[in-house]
């Protein structure tokens, strides 16, 4: 493999100086300078709402900044749209996917500039230039006929990077882009990464996965509060020193602590569920008050689990008990009903979980508006009320309330979406890797916020594909292998050898 030092272009490629944007009275970036060079991999760093998304929509001409010069291969630009930083070969792979679901994989992948024969577009040859992508990302497995709506999250991720790659970038920038990915997924872009860094190209990377910016990057740049902190080699800095300079503080506990005793009162009971081939023969409890993991590699069925409790499945066969009470949730309103009180805590915030271009007030009220109405009439001074208690509570920081959700950073999405959630007042919330694509101080107020919900009684399950928020932040964990729970764990016993064992079903092997 090349030496960066080596493959590195001595002047940078790509380049900002004094670059301002401001959204209202908030300010996202502050005379910012910052640079990146050909044959190098250069990870962005920083909070939610540190400016990092602000920062990469500009290079890639989403938005334009109110003050300061972009340089790209010596030349100053200024970008009229995303289409025209394209064609610069500015490419970026946003944390939102940008896939038309209705289109085949193919359609989507050469969208830009499909193959023509005739004057019409050539189907054979655009199937191939997809099929050759796919096979560059080792996703051989995903049909370039197939519509993207009938793909899974994470190959529609995969989708996406091949989108990208399909229009030959000299800058490659990524945000966010494995957080939806399998963990061999994740192995495979980060070996592509390498290999297109070799190659000569200039990828920018934001990742709150320490562990992949360890294996990949070669230069870090820290912001916080829409300031550029400090850029360095990656290496120079320990881990911890990172986070604080990302935090400005001094991190505490990562994890707040367990109860030591949970209630023997049950709050979900589930016996013999079972979906297609999916789901079989599950069988589960959550105590009141009590957190709950679901454990195992990806796709072994937590979702549909999650799903089909919250009655998002059709045709779920088995029981569900809710405080000993057998109920039948067909429906989410089931689900949300007086005497139920579920709530779920979707995967995608972006098509699950918000409406974008609703305000921030709107998105809160979304689900518990049945809650603050009288007869046909919304009690505006309680829905009110109800949402600056939920802006408060999470600490959502955002301009106003009035403001659309989209302009929020991601991990302040995620928060409206469980202060969503919250004002239903539930008695049981459902969590579908919810810290996905947050950075380390968000993902720390969720930690203690779950802890506090369960202190006040209510009971979670939580699906998370993260281990140490497993070992971290459940008092018992159930292990999923091909649709069936294989084993319980609790205490001591919720360790990540016996959390990766139990994954692979091979705690017989290992006995």
């Amino acid at each position: 493999m090349n030496n960066p030092d080596e493959q590195r272009s001595p002047a940078p490629h790509l380049s900002l100086q004094g670059i301002t944007k401001r959204y209202g009275g908030v300010t996202a970036l502050d005379s910012v300078d910052f640079a990146c060079h050909t044959g190098s991999i250069h990870a962005v760093l920083g909070e939610n709402g540190a400016g990092k998304s602000t920062l990469i929509k500009i290079m890639s001409g989403v938005v334009t900044p109110d003050e300061g010069t972009l340089r790209l291969a010596g030349s100053e630009r200024q970008f009229r749209g995303p289409a025209d930083a394209n064609a610069a070969g500015i490419v970026c792979i946003f944390q939102e996917l940008s896939l038309i679901p209705d289109l085949s994989v193919a359609d989507n992948i050469c969208i830009s500039n499909p193959p023509r024969r005739l004057g019409l577009i050539d189907n054979r040859e655009q199937i191939r230039r997809a099929e050759r992508v796919l096979a560059r990302i080792q996703c051989e497995d995903v049909n370039p006929r197939s519509r993207v709506r009938d793909l899974p999250l994470s190959r529609r991720q995969m989708v996406e990077i091949a989108k990208a790659l399909s229009r030959h970038p000299s800058v490659l920038i990524l945000d966010e882009a494995t957080s939806a990915l399998t963990a061999a997924d994740v192995d495979n872009v980060l070996a592509l990464l390498r290999k297109l860094r070799d190659e000569g190209l200039a990828i920018l990377t934001i990742s709150h996965r320490m562990h992949e910016i360890e294996a990949v990057a070669d230069m870090c740049s820290v912001f916080r509060n829409g300031q550029h902190i400090e850029t360095f080699r990656e290496g120079d800095r320990s881990p911890q020193s990172i986070v604080q300079m990302m935090i400005g503080r001094e991190i505490s506990a990562h994890f707040p602590d367990k109860r030591h005793h949970v209630s023997s009162e049950k709050a979900l009971e589930v016996d013999a569920l079972n979906w297609e081939d999916r789901l079989k023969d599950i069988k589960l409890d959550v105590g009141k008050g009590e957190i709950v993991g679901l454990g195992g590699l990806d796709g072994q069925g937590q979702k549909e689990l999650l799903l089909g409790l919250f009655g998002v499945l059709r045709k779920l066969r088995g029981t569900v008990r809710i405080d000993g009470r057998e109920v039948r949730i067909r429906t989410p309103l089931d689900a949300k009903q007086a005497g139920i009180n579920m709530a779920l805590i979707p995967e995608d915030r972006k098509t699950e979980g918000l409406l974008l271009p609703m305000s921030i007030e709107d998105n809160l009220a979304l689900a518990s508006l049945q809650n603050l109405s009288r007869g046909l009439f919304v009690d505006k001074l309680a829905l009110s009320a109800a949402i600056d208690s939920g802006i408060s509570r999470m600490q959502i920081k955002a301009g106003s309330p009035q403001d659309a959700v989209s302009t929020l950073s991601g991990g302040n999405q995620q928060k409206v979406v469980i202060a969503k959630w919250l004002m239903t007042k539930p008695k049981l919330v459902l969590l579908n890797d919810p810290t996905r694509g947050i950075d380390v101080g968000t993902k720390q107020e969720i930690y203690r916020l779950l802890r506090q919900l369960a202190e006040d009684g209510v009971s979670i399950l939580i699906y998370t594909t993260d281990y140490e928020e497993l070992i971290g932040c459940c008092d018992r964990v159930a292990v999923m292998y091909d649709g069936r729970i294989v084993r319980e764990l609790q205490g001591d016993d919720i360790n990540e050898h016996n959390i990766i064992a139990s994954s692979l079903n091979m705690d017989e092997q290992l006995a």
